[in-house]
């Protein structure tokens, strides 16, 4: 290993090397992915715009999916800047201190939404299972404080990893294989023992993602017994589809992160530009997809879009 100047206060920069061994493909990269992001930013725009300006979405369900938006937008604006000035203008350095803001927002954000759409979860099922006290459980009060929780459970899990890493010894400039900085990949880099590093990182945030797993697990089995004792075939058809789009969310965003997590711990024979790729996808798909499977899955928002941008107020669509 070759010397290096330590410093335990943080090196003065890092250098993201973007995806090794691809270098010459980081233009042609770009292009697909800086289109991923800007169709993310109109689609989940456009969503919020909806949800803000129709009185008639501001329920429940709609004010949850506005805080997914949300927290999508902040997702994938986290890192995807960065990530393109890295593949345009090899503008890979960056602080100490940045790259750990990036760092604690990037799976402070992961923690929110899977917070959030657990509350998606409890959403239907009450709908669902309970429908005649729906409005009384679920008021806006209680909204506010699913988000709360989001916010204060995210920020208690991910703090932790900042001081875990400020507390290492870095080479004074180091240089991170990736595209942006995240928290074991930045732990490696350091020139002492990460092991409370690596035993907080997996299994800290890991275990509350899988709690809110299995609750979300939990509540479609009830809805599924609750959707099999309605007598009405109409009726179990309209229940599965008010259920299709948060399903198709949840695999959206549970799948990539869990492949993408323990391929990069225990998938050591996948070459390594390939687990970088798989974590720049991962922070595009489900921010640009979200708002697709609700528009397309929920009369409600497509009839609001149409009537928003493509039908505004004075003009009709041709028969």
């Amino acid at each position: 290993m070759p010397p290096c100047n330590l410093t335990s206060l943080g090196p003065a920069t890092f250098l993201l090397a973007g995806i090794p061994g691809m270098e010459k493909l980081h233009i042609w990269i770009s292009i697909p992915f800086c289109s991923m992001y800007l169709a993310a930013l109109l689609g989940n725009g456009v969503l919020l715009f909806v949800i803000r300006t129709e009185r008639s979405l501001h329920q429940p369900m709609y004010l949850l999916l506005s805080m997914l938006a949300v927290a999508d937008l902040v997702l994938s604006t986290t890192t995807v800047p960065k990530m393109l000035a890295v593949f345009w203008f090899s503008a890979g350095e960056i602080s100490f201190g940045a790259c750990l803001t990036q760092m604690f927002f990037l799976h402070f954000t992961f923690s929110a939404e899977s917070v959030i759409l657990l509350a998606m979860a409890f959403d239907r099922f009450v709908a669902i299972c309970d429908p005649l006290r729906y409005t009384a459980v679920l008021t806006p009060s209680v909204i506010v404080k699913a988000g709360m929780v989001a916010l204060l459970r995210s920020f208690c899990i991910i703090l932790p990893c900042v001081f875990l890493l400020k507390r290492l010894p870095f080479c004074a400039h180091s240089v991170i294989p990736h595209t942006y900085c995240e928290h074991m990949g930045i732990a490696r880099l350091a020139r002492a023992d990460i092991s409370v590093n690596i035993l907080y990182g997996l299994a800290v945030p890991f275990a509350a993602i899988v709690v809110d797993v299995v609750l979300i697990a939990v509540s479609y089995v009830l809805i599924l017994l609750a959707l099999f004792r309605l007598p009405s075939r109409t009726a179990r058809h309209k229940a599965f589809n008010t259920c299709g789009s948060h399903v198709c969310v949840i695999l959206l965003f549970y799948i990539p992160a869990f492949f993408t997590v323990l391929t990069h711990r225990f998938g050591q024979e996948i070459p390594h530009h390939v687990h970088i790729l798989l974590a720049n996808l991962y922070v595009l798909f489900p921010p640009l997809l979200n708002p697709v499977v609700y528009g397309v899955r929920t009369q409600q928002i497509k009839e609001k879009v149409v009537k928003a941008f493509i039908c505004p107020k004075g003009r009709l669509l041709p028969e």
